[in-house]
Formats: C-alpha cells, structure tokens, sequence
C-alpha cells in the first residue's frame, strides 16, 4: 500500500456562512495557516461540496488554505437549490469571496468540475489569479458530458448498462434529460429513486459501492445541481474554455491528470495541455479520478508546491 502523502487531520480556525446574493448562503472555511500563500479550493462535482480530508492536501506550514460549498451544495443554503445557480454566478461569487476575505490575489486548485470553474474564473479574473493547479480536467463539452451520461467511454459496463436499465427504453437515447426531468421533479420517490440510481453510476467509475441506502438531503442535493448544470453544458459556449486560454499564459500552471481515469478521460486533459503547452503537464500513470487517492494526492500536493515557488520567485 502507497504512504498516506496527505496532512496531518486538522480543524478550520474559521468557519462561516457568507451571503453571496440571490438568497444564496455559501459556506466558507480558512485552514492552515492563515499568514501563508492564500490558495482556494475549489470542490469538484458539480454539487458535490467540501469534505475534511481535502483540508490535507495542505502544508499547515505554508498555505493559507480557503475551502467553501458552492451554491446549493454541502453546508450552503438552500440546500439543492438550482435558481440563480450558473457558473457566471459561482464565477462571481469567487471573485466577491477574495475581496470579502482581503485578499490580493491567490492560487487556485480545482479538480474535475472545480478544474473548469478555476478555468472560467481565471479567464473573467486573471488578474486576481497569481497561479493554477488543474486535476482531472473537464471542460465541459457536449462531447464529454455525452460519453459520461451515455457509456462512450466503455468504462464500468456494467455499471452504465444498470444506469441505463433505471429509465425506460425509449428513454436510452437521451439519459441525461431522461435523468433531469426525474431528478428535478416535485415528486420526491420519484426524484430520490433515479438520484440513487444517477449516484451509483458515479460510484461505480471511481470504485465504489452502490450506496447502501437511499440518498440524503445532501446527496439529492449533489445530483439536482449535476443534472441542472449537465442539462445546460455548463452554463459555457461550445470551445469557451480552450480559447479563453490566451488570458492565461502567463499564469504558472500544473495540470494533473490520472491517465486511467474514467470520469474525465486523459484525453480532455490533453487536448488543454495541446492549447496550452506554456502548463506543466503531470501525467499520473494507472491513477483514476479520485482527488484523495495516494498517487493523485501525491501528485497534486507536489504540483501545488510548484506552483507556490513559481509565484514566491
């Protein structure tokens, strides 16, 4: 078994809810060490909110670490909410979360939908972005969001044909709106039946088991807000993300990608290094999706160190 390359476990000196507009309450915690290289985390999902080990991706010695729920998500309020809830909305409450905390500027470290919410945001806000760490990309296409719902990839067969079996057959062509009218519906057995079904499906890619009971309030909430976002891919314009990268070359980068991984395949990673050779590319061999596994945590912790000497230089 790999060493734990993780952090000692340790406890947020703040912890707060902020209003960031359109009745929406995110929570918002600060770890490590509050005079270090201010570094914002930024969870992936979407929908899928802060967890305590993810504080031990950082050096209690060296960053200053902000970690928060986006909007609808984990411990932000209403919970599953999906109104005023877009990628221009978390874009912007980034950006109001750095000025409310007083902070100049910061490096940000987002790993697979957070890799595309940190993209989006340096692209609108370049000048608040000192640096990147990108894992697992996602960029949001049609195209990946396609292979995902429907199987492309071929990954967990298994698991997609259960996935698929969950919605009636003439539905098949179109999970992912057969999936959203379910999951968004005022019915709450019919929402909590096709969310358990969408969140095993996830569970299966990372290698994990199927929940062992139906989901709660918070894992509704995750599937209700990867529906509404997936539903409308992402909130972005087709090829966004790849021609904002003009705003970004100067902007010391690691891109961290497990080149196993079934949930964002290696090749979307590769398709932004091609755009963007000016990034270092971290290629982490027989590594999956999982931010928290030992070689990706490994990886992402060394990345990041990277990044803060490029910027400290």
């Amino acid at each position: 078994m790999a060493p734990d390359p993780l952090f000692p476990v340790s406890r947020p000196h703040y912890a707060r809810q902020m209003a960031v507009g359109d009745g929406h309450m995110v929570y918002v915690e600060e770890c490590a060490a509050l005079h270090g290289q201010p570094v914002l985390f930024l969870h992936g999902g979407p929908g899928s909110g802060c967890s305590p080990t993810q504080r031990r991706l950082f050096d209690p010695q060296r960053y200053h670490a902000i970690l928060f729920d986006q909007r609808g998500c984990g411990r932000s309020r209403p919970l599953g909410s999906i109104e005023a809830n877009t990628t221009e909305h978390l874009v912007a409450d980034l950006e109001y979360l750095r000025e409310a905390l007083g902070i100049a500027e910061w490096i940000v470290f987002g790993g697979s939908w957070g890799s595309l919410l940190a993209l989006a945001y340096a692209q609108e806000y370049p000048e608040s972005v000192r640096g990147l760490v990108l894992r697992g990309i996602f960029l949001g296409s049609a195209d990946e969001i396609s292979a995902y719902v429907q199987g492309c990839h071929g990954a967990a067969p298994a698991a997609w044909q259960a996935f698929a079996n969950a919605m009636p057959a003439a539905e098949h062509g179109d999970l992912l709106a057969a999936y959203a009218r379910r999951i968004l519906a005022y019915d709450p057995a019919v929402a909590g039946t096709a969310a358990r079904a969408w969140l095993d499906y996830e569970r299966a890619l990372m290698g994990e088991p199927p929940l062992s009971e139906a989901p709660d309030a918070v894992l509704l909430a995750k599937a209700r807000i990867q529906v509404h976002y997936l539903s409308h891919q992402c909130f972005l314009a087709p090829g966004q993300l790849l021609a904002g990268v003009e705003r970004l070359r100067h902007i010391p980068t690691a891109i961290v990608q497990g080149m196993a991984d079934p949930v964002c395949p290696p090749q979307v990673a590769e398709r932004l290094h091609r755009a963007w050779p000016e990034a270092t590319w971290v290629p982490v061999a027989g590594a999956g999706h999982g931010g928290l596994s030992a070689p990706i945590a490994k990886a992402c912790i060394k990345a990041l160190g990277w990044v803060a000497e490029e910027v400290a230089g």
